[in-house]
């Protein structure tokens, strides 16, 4: 293998990625298992699992495991089995989101509290839960790897009324700085993808009202392509970025970086 090319090369790792078996979390496994990772992708419902890790597997190794990480009990049952299974876990994606859309003065606590749960607590205490198996995985030439998927609505103020889903994400991107400088000391990288529009079931909706509008605000004139997330955190999960920590990377065309 070439200079550069082993600067990519993910062979014989092992990666988790929630909320991995649809959307940006689908795009990011299929990379991953594209380049010789071993992925194990994560959703509340078993069904998708099985049907995202068989499509997945077509293409390397893909295990599809059940969780609903929006439960902090959950999350702690989810982290043990994968302790059991997994003693070395070279990548963490902590993709599992949700939305919520209401008028501000009709914006119930229920719709707060669900999106701030999964969107931001899960990834603490997942993190924290699963950090033996990141410490144990990691050396100083090649860190261990967190990568949280934020969004450019915690970047720019959206014209949507989503409070809770852009608050939430704001914490993500700071919460990525905050773990990335507590532990890098123990060899654990932590960055953060902040993605703009691409074609997925939570903005198809959007994508269906507005889409044209909203491609032409983005100075690249399009949505994102699967492409553009993998190689994203293929990048970020490589040796390439060995010396890249606490960065929250738009990948949104352009849009929150020209305005």
């Amino acid at each position: 293998m070439s200079g550069t090319a082993s600067l990519f090369d993910l062979q014989g790792k092992v990666a988790v990625v929630t909320g991995g078996t649809r959307g940006i979390g689908y795009m990011i496994a299929e990379g991953l298992v594209k380049a010789g990772v071993k992925t194990y992708v994560v959703s509340r419902k078993h069904d998708a699992c099985v049907e995202a890790a068989a499509s997945l597997s077509k293409h390397g190794t893909a295990i599809g495991l059940s969780a609903d990480l929006g439960d902090p009990t959950a999350v702690a049952q989810f982290a043990n089995s994968m302790l059991e299974r997994e003693p070395k876990i070279h990548l963490l994606v902590n993709n599992a989101g949700a939305t919520w859309g209401a008028p501000f003065a009709e914006f119930p606590e229920s719709g707060w509290d669900k999106v701030m749960d999964l969107n931001v607590r899960s990834i603490f205490f997942l993190t924290q839960q699963l950090a033996p198996a990141l410490r144990a995985a990691a050396t100083a030439q090649d860190p261990a790897r967190v990568i949280n998927i934020g969004s450019i609505d915690g970047l720019t103020s959206p014209d949507m009324e989503n409070y809770s889903y852009s608050a939430s994400k704001a914490a993500v991107h700071h919460l990525t700085r905050h773990m990335a400088k507590h532990l890098a000391a123990e060899n654990i990288s932590v960055n953060a993808i902040a993605p703009g529009p691409f074609e997925t079931k939570m903005t198809a909706q959007m994508l269906k009202q507005a889409g044209d509008k909203i491609v032409s605000v983005i100075p690249r004139r399009r949505t994102g392509l699967p492409s553009d997330v993998a190689g994203t955190a293929i990048f970020l999960a490589s040796l390439a970025s060995a010396y890249i920590t606490g960065a929250v990377i738009p990948l949104d065309g352009g849009y929150s970086t020209t305005r």
